[in-house]
């Protein structure tokens, strides 16, 4: 005896047990399927059935997922990357419970006229509609992510569902249950991976900034290497009298350091690398800083509430802008500052292999090489002294601010004005993937065999091996000797827009 339900078999052993409730609402189903077989549909013919046909296999969704994302702002391409995770969680859930555990025909196709009708009929079974569980999701995910590209697309996704009853493949009900499921998926992926507006951000100290209201004394720098010339556009749109220097990666430093002495305030377009760079020439010149995100990551600015030229525009025309930490290395004679992270062991390592091969495989399977060279390695990358004795490390991390995860999204920053450094150390051992997961698992302040954090707002490394190679900001040098790092306390003026929320 199978334990799946059987919807068709049901309906018929409560019609002759009696009017039971689920019996009358089967029936109050069919009805309304026979209605919607019958209404005339104005200007649906054309439309609906070729709508449905699009979105067999996501094949819809996932194109309006890739136009989103080459729309190039920050927000639509997480929006993007949300709504196809919602769908593929719908599309699992349906496929592996809700197909197999409730057993329903498809509706009979008598009423439907036959230019609805799809050219090929689903085989699977009708309960519940999987068309419009990836539908919902997939606009639920967007709409959580951004309520603006949500409100475009309901409409479509909508419509994708009305066209499973139209095109006569399921019943009313099948379209009301897939969507709730779709819409469920969604939510629940909310609560496992948070949205950026989800991460409450703590009330930073305002600071006082010329309001440029034209962009006029604004002198902005960009890597002409990033690819940002559309967002260096409309910027320039947004702020007419902004001056813009576009340069080479090479010569970005020699440009700052020309653009602070006529400027305002100072703008760059660029990674983390090339802010970190703006940030000394600001910090040198005591000029504010705007950053406009033009890199992969852009860490920085997406934790400071900045996200696109909008946004930074904004903020100019108004002088707003919040003070935020910076941290200042020490390593023998050199001297730096980074904004994001800094670390020694593993991920240096990680961005040396990378680099060596970014331009002939490209990034991301240059940085999966890269992690597997490094976590196979005999030999631990880091050696410090602790006790009067050397102990192996794979990864020493120290980030400019407190790390908070949230289910099971990476860590982000919620105060980039906290006076802390967030320190963790991966002690040394075998398997390094799996200590270095559980570490990046584990929240701050945590101490176990294999890592351990600490809350600090200055930090002393002594016996660092010559040549050690240290990332910070994306950018990795050499150290040897003694590393000094030393909070530097709202140190740094930043323009950002006093309603920014994520």
């Amino acid at each position: 005896m199978s334990p799946d339900l059987d919807l068709t078999d049901l309906a018929l052993t409560a019609r002759s047990a009696g009017r039971s409730p689920l019996c009358r609402l089967l029936d109050l189903d069919g009805r309304l399927f026979e209605a919607a077989a019958t209404w005339h549909w104005p200007g649906a013919e054309r439309v609906l059935p070729r709508l449905s046909h699009s979105a067999n296999h996501g094949v819809l969704w996932f194109a309006t997922a890739a136009a989103m994302a080459a729309s190039r702002t920050p927000r639509a391409r997480r929006a993007a990357a949300r709504g196809l995770a919602s769908l593929s969680l719908a599309s699992l859930t349906i496929n592996t419970i809700g197909k197999r555990s409730v057993r329903r025909a498809r509706p009979v196709l008598d009423p439907v006229p036959l230019v609805r009708q799809l050219k090929r009929q689903p085989i699977t079974t009708s309960f519940p509609s999987g068309h419009s569980a990836s539908a919902a999701a997939f606009a639920t995910g967007v709409a959580l992510e951004s309520p603006a590209w949500g409100a475009a697309l309901a409409p479509v996704a909508f419509s994708v569902a009305a066209s499973r009853v139209y095109t006569g493949v399921h019943f009313p009900s099948d379209v009301l249950a897939g969507a709730a499921l779709g819409a469920g998926a969604a939510f629940l992926l909310r609560r496992l991976m948070p949205t950026r507006a989800q991460v409450r951000r703590r009330s930073r100290p305002r600071a006082a900034a010329p309001a440029l209201p034209e962009g006029e004394g604004l002198v902005v720098v960009t890597n002409r290497a990033s690819g940002t010339a559309d967002r260096i556009r409309a910027l320039q749109g947004a702020l007419p009298q902004a001056e813009i220097v576009e340069c080479a990666p090479e010569e970005i430093g020699d440009e700052l350091a020309k653009a602070a002495a006529r400027a305002r305030a100072l703008g760059v377009c660029g990674g983390d690398g090339t802010v970190n760079a703006a940030a000394r020439v600001a910090l040198g010149h005591g000029l504010p800083l705007a950053v406009l995100p033009g890199g992969t990551l852009n860490h920085f600015a997406l934790d400071l509430g900045v996200e696109d030229e909008r946004d930074l525009a904004r903020a100019v025309r108004h002088g707003e802008a919040v003070r935020v930490d910076a941290v200042r290395y020490v390593a023998g004679e050199s001297e730096g500052l980074f904004l994001n992270t800094l670390s020694l062991g593993v991920y240096p390592e990680l961005v040396r292999v990378r680099d060596r091969w970014s331009h002939r495989i490209g990034g991301w399977p240059a940085g999966l090489l890269g992690a597997l060279r490094v976590l196979r390695a005999d030999r631990h990358p880091l050696e410090v002294e602790l006790g009067g004795e050397r102990r192996p490390l794979w990864l020493l991390f120290v980030g400019n601010g407190v790390y908070h995860r949230m289910g099971l999204a990476p860590g982000r920053r919620t105060d980039l004005a906290d006076g802390l450094l967030d320190v963790r150390v991966v002690h040394g051992g075998r398997r390094p993937a799996l200590r270095l997961l559980a570490a990046a698992a584990a929240g701050p302040l945590t101490r176990s065999p294999a890592h351990s954090a600490v809350q600090v707002n200055r930090l002393r490394l002594t016996g660092v091996t010559p040549g050690t190679p240290m990332a910070y900001d994306g950018e990795v040098t050499a150290v040897s000797g003694e590393v000094t790092l030393e909070k530097l306390p709202e140190a740094l003026t930043v323009y950002r827009p006093s309603s920014a929320t994520s």
